[in-house]
């Protein structure tokens, strides 16, 4: 089943082979949790958005119009569940209690700017990131998970890092060659 394209998963499933939408769940779970991650800032988070996503493209499954698109939609559901969450979390302004606080050690100013110039980015140019260096994911799943090449890819990840060295080589904190 590992072999099969997306498209005959997606009919496995809407048939109820309850196993081919578990492949496909097994495929994309890492590429959604890595894009929910770059949404929400919190990979604990970026993980049960990556679940409320599935769990709400196997209802929809059957509205899905393209099946060989299967991964850009899945990546759009993950990407307005993320939203939500993030929106829910700003509002909620919720504190943490002093013992997770003192449990999280500290990043140093390198590792604290990194994640600034990240957050700066774009919402698109910070999910390739995220795919790529969080996530370890090559061109070719990313192209597929995103819906875009190859070639789109690596230029919009080479314009993302340009941005990161400009950040960091802008507020001083390390001197970077682009």
């Amino acid at each position: 089943m590992a072999q099969q394209p997306d498209s005959a998963l997606v009919e496995l499933a809407l048939g109820g082979d309850a196993d081919g939408f578990t492949e496909l769940c097994r495929r994309y779970y890492p590429a959604l949790v890595a894009i929910a991650h770059s949404i929400i800032g919190d990979r604990h988070l970026g993980e049960d958005a990556a679940q409320q996503a599935l769990a709400k493209a196997v209802g929809q499954l059957p509205q899905l119009k393209h099946k060989d698109r299967f991964a850009g939609w899945l990546a759009a559901i993950c990407r307005n569940v993320a939203h939500d969450m993030a929106r829910s979390r700003a509002k909620l302004n919720v504190t943490e209690d002093l013992a997770n606080i003192a449990a999280v050690s500290q990043p140093d100013d390198v590792q604290r700017a990194v994640r600034d110039a990240i957050a700066d980015l774009s919402a698109p140019a910070r999910e390739l990131i995220f795919l790529r260096y969080y996530d370890g994911m090559s061109y070719e799943r990313m192209a597929a998970v995103l819906g875009i090449s190859e070639q789109a890819i690596n230029g919009r990840l080479r314009r993302a890092k340009k941005q990161i060295a400009d950040y960091l080589r802008r507020h001083g904190h390390i001197e970077v060659r682009p």
